[in-house]
């Protein structure tokens, strides 16, 4: 089987990778790109693990091909700190101890910037009902949807970089 030349937009910055036509984005991330913040979970798009953005739209990456990635704007994990300044998303996590294995903790994490990114002010149903692809087994969701809250007051207070700033 033939590999298919891919440029793309990886948190930023301009990618390029081979890919079989059946690989998926997340095995191409992990194996070609070397970003292994996505986990693969369940493979069937059921646990929230792998969760990227693709153009912005909230997606799990194991159910995305790789060819399909052509031209497009990743968004992972690992493009949510600017340096050694953690988003604040990060930060709440890390202080409202709302991880504890982390196998599941990128994914709420994309998922959770996803929601910041088209709603500034969500209310805590709309936090979990946008977590709700998310499966963590270590720790309740209510550590992590108090996370979510703070980081959502600390942005709209400004502090931390523009939304802009941040690598899709």
């Amino acid at each position: 089987m033939s590999k298919q030349r891919i440029q793309a937009s990886v948190n930023g910055e301009p990618v390029e990778f081979l890919a079989a036509p059946t690989q998926t984005l997340l095995d191409a991330l992990r194996d070609e790109l070397g970003l292994t913040g996505s986990k693969e979970g369940c493979g069937s798009g059921d646990c929230g693990a792998c969760s990227v953005t693709l153009d912005g739209a909230l997606v799990c990456s194991c159910l995305v091909l790789a060819p399909e990635a052509q031209g497009r704007q990743i968004g992972t994990v690992e493009g949510l700190a600017q340096g050694s300044q953690l988003h604040p998303l990060q930060q709440q996590f890390l202080e409202h101890a709302a991880l504890q294995c982390g196998f599941c903790t990128p994914g709420f994490l994309v998922s959770a910037k996803a929601l910041l990114d088209r709603n500034p002010d969500p209310s805590e149903t709309e936090i979990r009902y946008a977590l709700a692809g998310n499966l963590c087994r270590c720790t309740g969701y209510d550590k992590i949807v108090r996370a979510v809250q703070d980081a959502a007051a600390q942005l709209r207070r400004g502090a931390a970089p523009a939304a802009s700033e941040i690598a899709p």
